[in-house]
């Protein structure tokens, strides 16, 4: 009776049940996060969230996921109790192995583009917040002068008890779909430190919370009335090869405008989760009155993202919190002390995420787009920059936006279909004109150099 009823619910709102499973496992984090408040002593709140994000997981997804999910974490907390010398490099290439086979064996991005589901999701989630622990707990052992910011901010003088890990990693099913945070923030929570040290303080969650879900159901609306009409599989119907140029771009972008509204959804489901939790408050704004910052649970930034006025913008706006894990824990660990990033650095935290992702073509090329439109958008800002006329300033400023407008639904169109086929025929279908454009722009960047601010004569005598 109970699948019966399961399946006449997936099928009303045209989902799989598998797919309706995760969504109730999903939408229950909030009602479990809030819960989370209740819970006496410190030992119990890492406890319930370790129980609590393992019960979802298993309800979501069945036993096997359990069982996936220990293998990346008791590997990493193995290497920081036996070699805290190197545990954040083994701790990386570990997690990052078992999730590639992972992907290999489920070849997740195929159930995931007809509607699927399965455990590597939850499993991507994981492995970032498994290796940024271990890195933080190789970063204690390190001369302070040595270290960024972030890693002085993060870093773990001492290794957190084998429940406080496994609470920070399963905690209330943010692993379903994020947001990743860092382990001495969640220690902090739980042991009322820090932004949450005094309760008298701390903001009601409650209209945050609202809005959030306000949020999300706006974005499911919006997505359930795009998708049939922007299907992926026009891409290689006889239909769109007969369009004109202009046509075939527009619906490129309307089918990347389409799949954003899906991920919006999920991001604001899990900002609500962790928003209502109190986890996600950091601190207060400068604005008089002061208003409550939820800056930990935020994903995603929709207007921002929408109305990029660059490429370079985007990582600020879209997956905000993996963003900034990988510029913590890739980006800037690659640029040598002393010197600055350049494009390699650029180009190898892109393909890390795109291998993060799966191994699909459809990721790689799209990462690899990514590090082209990035990098192109620096050089057009660089221009503009060095402009002394406010007229060209404003030119190449709406040049940025047109430009990060048109590549960006181009590339994510390989983020999509994933196959080497479907990708290499969309874009070959608009001339390949979100590969070229990038390419021209950068090599005018390097022909085109613009001219560095004269110092002043002050400066010269000194």
């Amino acid at each position: 009776m109970e699948l019966l009823d399961m399946q006449s619910m997936a099928s009303a709102i045209g989902v799989s049940v598998p797919v309706l499973r995760f969504l109730l496992c999903f939408l229950a984090t909030i009602p479990v996060s809030f819960l989370w408040r209740f819970v006496p002593s410190r030992l119990g709140k890492h406890a319930y969230s370790a129980l609590s994000g393992a019960l979802l997981s298993y309800a979501s997804f069945g036993f096997s996921s359990i069982l996936h999910f220990l293998v990346p974490m008791l590997l990493g907390y193995a290497s920081m109790v036996l070699y805290r010398k190197r545990c954040g490099v083994i701790t990386f290439f570990i997690g990052f192995g078992y999730l590639i086979g992972c992907h290999v064996y489920y070849m997740s991005g195929d159930a995931w583009k007809e509607g699927g589901i399965d455990a590597t999701g939850a499993l991507m989630v994981l492995t970032l917040k498994v290796i940024s622990c271990a890195m933080n707990y190789n970063d204690g052992i390190l001369k302070e002068e040595d270290l960024r910011e972030a890693q002085k901010k993060y870093r773990l003088l001492k290794l957190p008890s084998l429940i406080e890990y496994i609470g920070f990693c399963l905690c209330c099913g943010t692993h379903f779909a994020g947001p990743v945070y860092e382990i001495k923030d969640y220690i902090d929570w739980t042991e009322r430190k820090g932004v949450w040290a005094s309760s008298n303080s701390l903001p009601s969650p409650f209209g945050a919370t609202i809005r959030a879900l306000l949020q999300a159901a706006l974005c499911m609306g919006l997505y359930l009335y795009l998708v049939p009409q922007y299907p992926l599989s026009m891409f290689t119907s006889p239909e769109y090869q007969q369009w004109g140029f202009w046509k075939k771009l527009s619906y490129q972008y309307m089918a990347g405008l389409t799949a954003r509204w899906k991920y919006y959804f999920i991001w604001s489901i899990s900002e609500a989760s962790v928003i209502i939790s109190g986890f996600g408050f950091t601190g207060w704004s400068d604005t008089t009155p002061p208003k409550p910052r939820w800056d930990r649970a935020k994903n995603v930034d929709i207007i921002g993202l929408e109305f990029a006025k660059s490429a370079v913008e985007i990582p600020v706006y879209w997956n905000i919190q993996v963003s900034t894990w990988l510029r913590y824990y890739v980006y800037e660990r690659l640029v040598q002390k002393g010197k600055k990033a350049g494009f390699f650095q650029l180009l190898a935290t892109q393909t890390v995420s795109a291998v993060w992702h799966g191994l699909y073509p459809g990721y790689i090329i799209f990462f690899v787009q990514s590090a082209l439109m990035i990098a192109g958008s620096r050089a057009i800002y660089r221009w503009q920059q060095a402009s002394s006329s406010s007229v060209v300033k404003t030119l190449l400023a709406a040049i940025n936006f047109g430009y990060t407008v048109l590549v960006l639904n181009y590339s994510c169109v390989g983020f999509m279909v994933l196959s080497l086929r479907e990708t290499i025929a969309s874009y070959g279908s608009v001339y390949y004109i979100g590969t070229v454009i990038p390419i021209l722009v950068l090599i005018l960047g390097n022909v085109i150099k613009p001219a560095r601010p004269a110092k002043s004569k002050a400066r010269k005598e000194e």
